[in-house]
C-alpha cells in the first residue's frame, strides 16, 4: 500500500479524511450555489428592463411578443447565467483548495 508522501489530507484514507472531503465539497457547491443565484437575480432585471421596454415601443416587438414570449427570455438568459457563473465558482473553489491544504477553522 502507499504512503502519504506529501502529506495532503486528500491522499489520506480514512474516515476523518472523507469528512473532510465531503465537507469541502459541499462548501465549494454553496459558494457555487450562492454566486450562481446572485448572477440571475442581476441578469434576470438586466434582460427584463430591455425586453419589457421594447415589447412596449417597438412596432416589430409589440405586434411579436406577447408575455410568455418575454418571460421565456427572461429565463432563459437568467438560467443560462446561473450555470455557467455556477459552474465557474465551484471549478475555481475546487482549484483553489487543490493546491491548499485544508485546515480544521476552513470547514
Amino acid at each position: 500500500m502507499a504512503k502519504n508522501v506529501g502529506g495532503s489530507p486528500f491522499e489520506s484514507t480514512g474516515l476523518a479524511a472523507l469528512d473532510q472531503k465531503l465537507a469541502m465539497a459541499k462548501r465549494c457547491s454553496h459558494e457555487g450555489v450562492m454566486a450562481g443565484a446572485k448572477a440571475a437575480v442581476v441578469a434576470s432585471v438586466a434582460t427584463a428592463i430591455p425586453t419589457i421596454a421594447s415589447a412596449r415601443w417597438l412596432p416589430w416587438a409589440k405586434a411579436n411578443l406577447n408575455h410568455t414570449a418575454q418571460a421565456l427570455i427572461i429565463s432563459t438568459v437568467a438560467g443560462a447565467v446561473y450555470f455557467i457563473v455556477a459552474d465557474k465558482t465551484i471549478l475555481a473553489a475546487a482549484r483553489r483548495n487543490s493546491f491548499n491544504k485544508p485546515s480544521i477553522s476552513d470547514i
